[in-house]
């Protein structure tokens, strides 16, 4: 299939994971990509984030595809930089139909009233903030096309659910939620959809480290991939442990294609039943 031929699309947090297969995914059906990571110092973190190396790889990993990319090194929370790195880059390639918001990142567990103002903060700059910037930044390109758009955000099922011990991670990505259901009723009439899609667990770098196989199985001195299997797949009413990054690419697919022209304000879960559980 080819359903993004002459398109091009701006999807965040590129550099591994998810987004970098989010932007494999769009290239192979054709879309042009713009591609931002490398974020600032962040703390709390147990797995490290992406690097300028990862993100020309998926820079690399588009063109091979036949496709044209620019890869942009920012911050979601330097809104005056993403402003100025977008502009740019569609001015290049001419204009923009697709934006992904999907950057983001996971700090470890604490009781609401023990997370640290510094690891509140940050969670709620990168993962909420940081996606109103993106879009802030895309947008004026996306109407300034006069031809329609879709916004994909990469919520959670945390932004569905609530979980203990991860109340700023819960809040940020409920809040996504709520941004996409207002931008949905201001866009709608410049025919620009927006959704948002809640994965569960995913075998991406954010999951798969020390800190969380430590949370999930504390009753271990050194947990291990293994031992955190079964752990995370009590989350699910599917026999899985976790999705892979390409089904919630997959999702982008489809919300951000034609096939669901007629879809807006939706949350989609990709998340083997997790939300329901």
């Amino acid at each position: 299939m080819n359903r993004f031929a002459g398109q091009v699309a701006l999807i965040t947090g590129a550099a591994r994971g998810q987004g970098h297969e989010h932007a494999i995914q769009l290239a192979t059906e054709g879309a042009d990509v713009i591609a931002i990571d490398v974020p600032r110092e962040t703390v709390g973190l147990s797995y490290p984030t992406g690097t300028a190396e990862e993100l020309a790889e998926t820079v690399s990993a588009v063109e091979k595809l036949g496709r044209r990319a620019i890869g942009i090194e920012a911050d979601v929370r330097d809104l005056g930089r993403l402003e100025t790195e977008v502009t740019k880059a569609v001015s290049e390639l001419g204009h923009l139909d697709v934006i992904c918001a999907n950057a983001g990142i996971s700090t470890g567990p604490a009781p609401a009233h023990e997370i640290s103002t510094a690891s509140w903060t940050q969670m709620i700059d990168i993962n909420l903030t940081g996606v109103w910037h993106t879009i802030k930044a895309g947008l004026p390109h996306m109407l300034a096309g006069g031809r329609g758009g879709s916004i994909v955000i990469i919520s959670s099922a945390a932004g569905l659910k609530g979980y203990p011990g991860i109340a700023h991670y819960v809040s940020a990505k409920h809040g996504l939620v709520g941004l996409m259901r207002s931008l949905a009723n201001e866009l709608g009439p410049s025919g620009v959809r927006v959704n948002s899609i809640h994965p569960t667990q995913v075998d991406t770098p954010m999951i798969q480290n020390e800190g969380t196989y430590r949370f999930f199985r504390p009753d271990l001195e050194q947990p291990t991939r293994e031992d955190f299997e079964p752990a995370s797949a009590a989350l699910n009413l599917l026999p899985v442990p976790w999705v892979e990054p390409v089904d919630v690419s997959k999702a982008v697919l489809f919300l951000a294609s034609s096939d669901a022209r007629y879809i807006t304000g939706a949350t989609l879960p990709v998340d083997a039943g997790s939300t329901i559980k």
